[in-house]
């Protein structure tokens, strides 16, 4: 296994029985192999919280560098591609919560505003489709990309769906996290800790974690 994903060998090398995290979404076409942005850009964060500033400078260049290439090379016009070699594909930047969360400030906010109004044209009845390929989508990423608006209104458009489903939903088993979009039903998982995800709403509000973490240190 390779995190989510299922492979093994067979006579002509690695043969994927199951893709996902490890090898997803699909292999994409890169001008050369790069580690993660955001992981970068969270080295360097650690860099300098440590006094190391020589080497923090370093890794944050390299992520400001690296988000540069990743927004010219995955530009779709009104929205960005699932895939580099992928154009008309599109899927939810999620991920991009962090940025904002950690503080990193890599990505400019143009890129999660053309990002949720491209969504918008794409919402189903119970919520946003993972990406282009399939109406399903995931509970707790659904609700990182909804903590990427700038209003509450606009958070909201993106809850009201959830909260639908929650609601219609024919599928009552422990809460699910992954569902499809056009029917409520569950595709599959359940009762998993990653749906504790859907409270990261709460550490994009200063007043509210800072409460909590005044309250831990008493």
């Amino acid at each position: 296994p390779m995190d989510d994903s299922v492979a093994r060998i067979g006579r002509h090398g690695v043969e994927l029985l199951r893709r996902a995290r490890g090898f997803a979404p699909r292999p994409l076409r890169l001008v050369e192999p790069t580690p993660a942005i955001l992981a970068l850009g969270g080295y360097a964060k650690l860099c300098r919280m440590l006094g190391d500033t020589a080497r923090a400078q370093e890794y944050h260049q390299l992520a400001q560098g690296m988000a540069t290439e990743w927004m010219r090379m995955a530009d779709d016009g009104d929205h960005y591609r699932l895939a580099f070699d992928k154009p008309g594909t599109w899927s939810q930047k999620y991920n991009l919560v962090w940025d904002a969360l950690l503080d990193l400030h890599l990505f400019p906010k143009e890129v999660a505003r053309k990002e949720l109004a491209y969504y918008k044209g794409k919402m189903n009845v119970y919520g946003l489709p993972l990406d282009n390929r399939s109406q399903y989508t995931k509970l707790d990423w659904q609700v990182w990309t909804a903590t990427l608006s700038e209003t509450q209104e606009e958070f909201q458009t993106f809850l009201a769906p959830i909260h639908r489903w929650l609601n219609e939903t024919p599928s009552r088993v422990p809460l699910t996290d992954w569902y499809w979009t056009h029917d409520g039903r569950q595709t599959g998982f359940q009762a998993r800790s990653v749906v504790g995800g859907v409270f990261v709403k709460m550490l994009a509000d200063p007043q509210v974690w800072q409460k909590w973490l005044a309250r831990s240190r008493r």
